[in-house]
């Protein structure tokens, strides 16, 4: 389950907001893990404020943003793409927002930190940089 200390301001544009809500309303739980996974991404996107894909920071991470991410434990960078589950493609840096970083990515920006309990502890990550915002640049359609 992702956990914060301190919970961040979650921004959510409305066209990800509904495509959220169905995709949670419909998902498979074959696990306690997505269970969890599931819960929290409602939880967030309860307290989130919702704002018109024109009005959307280029620095949030929505569905399809491209983003650096940084493991605060191992020090090492990553750099993925958040997509919707039937375009998730590990091999081509595609993650489902239903996987756990997916989900722990969505709505936060750069240079907030997300951090979530996995069996071999907690897991500390930190959004250095949104890289494409398809907002951001102006391809509203995807």
């Amino acid at each position: 389950m992702i956990k914060q200390n301190v919970p961040k301001e979650i921004l959510i544009t409305e066209a990800n907001l509904k495509r959220l809500e169905g995709i949670i309303q419909y998902a498979p739980i074959s696990n306690e893990h997505q269970k969890d996974n599931l819960e929290r991404l409602s939880e967030d996107l309860e307290r989130a404020t919702v704002v018109d894909s024109k009005d959307i920071p280029p620095d949030v991470v929505t569905i399809n943003s491209t983003l650096q991410i940084r493991d605060l434990n191992s020090g090492e960078e990553m750099m993925f793409t958040v997509v919707l589950p039937s375009n998730a493609d590990v091999s081509q840096g595609r993650i489902s927002l239903l996987a756990p970083v997916g989900s722990a990515v969505v709505g936060y920006r750069s240079g907030d930190v997300v951090e979530w309990c996995v069996p071999a502890g907690l897991k500390r990550l930190k959004i250095e940089r949104v890289l494409y915002q398809p907002e951001a640049a102006g391809d509203l359609d995807e």
